[in-house]
């Protein structure tokens, strides 16, 4: 098994706290890809207070979306999607098989709903062969809540689809979306990322703003934390690490088969 580096992660107990200024991350000596500084867009507004924020979508609820209150481009502080950002991760599962993932904002626009979706490429590949490839479908609304409207997914054996299972587009079949990281965020905040019933129902719970992460790609301060879990199998939990200016950095599998997924490198896009 390759040796994995270092990881600080300091697990808070969910009381109200304020996030302090964030820093730079200084990426590491053993860091590839591009090691471009990010943004200098502050975070977004920390409310200290442990009893959520109204209005975000819960469990399969129906949401009306309008289309213009949606904007062009995505510039979340904590995951922005200018076309040409790619972002590559080395995931490890709990017996150490390593696979690829290449995430990659394309150019191209899906209309859902009405609005105009960021379309994002997702490859994963084990060994130089693709068993996973994925168009997922992402929209930012004039609050700064990044949301999640679908994805069309395949699974590949042997060069060949044998599965499309947990693909949905909002609208369709009764789906829902979701949200992905909303505009304002406060410790304890719950919410839906995703709804299509029996196959794609994802939550998350915002469990801390002033977290520390060392991967790959560099060390980060300061980092947001989200629980991620999904009704649909109670035994899966996920730990998610987003930094200021990248995405996400990490992914720690808590229960449900453990593992992680580390960024290695990150290239801002200029689109």
């Amino acid at each position: 098994m390759r040796s994995r580096p270092t990881v600080l992660l300091l697990v808070p107990l969910l009381v109200a706290m304020g996030c302090s200024t964030p820093i730079e991350p200084t990426p590491s000596s053993s860091a590839t890809g591009t090691s471009a500084a990010p943004t200098s867009t502050p975070l977004p507004t920390v409310t200290a207070s442990p009893s959520g924020l109204s209005g975000l979508p819960q469990g399969g609820e129906p949401v009306t979306l309008d289309p213009a209150d949606f904007v062009a481009r995505i510039d979340h502080p904590l995951w922005p999607m200018t076309p040409g950002s790619r972002w590559v991760y080395r995931e490890t599962d709990a017996e150490g098989t390593e696979q690829r993932v290449e995430v990659t904002v394309t150019a191209e626009t899906k209309v859902i709903l009405g609005i105009s979706a960021t379309v994002v490429h997702d490859i994963v590949t084990q060994d130089g062969q693709t068993i996973e490839d994925t168009f997922d479908w992402y929209a930012q609304d004039r609050s700064g809540n990044l949301w999640y409207l679908g994805e069309a997914t395949s699974e590949f054996e042997d060069g060949v689809v044998v599965s499309t299972e947990g693909s949905w587009e909002a609208g369709v079949d009764g789906a829902q979306p979701g949200i992905i990281l909303p505009g304002d965020l406060e410790i304890g905040l719950t919410y839906r990322q995703e709804y299509y019933a029996g196959q794609a129902e994802d939550s998350a719970t915002v469990l801390s703003l002033d977290e520390r992460a060392e991967v790959p790609y560099g060390r980060f301060e300061h980092v947001l934390l989200t629980k991620d879990y999904t009704p649909l199998d109670p035994t899966i939990l996920e730990y998610k690490l987003y930094a200021r200016g990248i995405g996400p950095v990490l992914v720690l599998g808590i229960s449900g088969g453990g593992g992680r997924e580390e960024l290695v490198s990150y290239e801002p896009g200029s689109g």
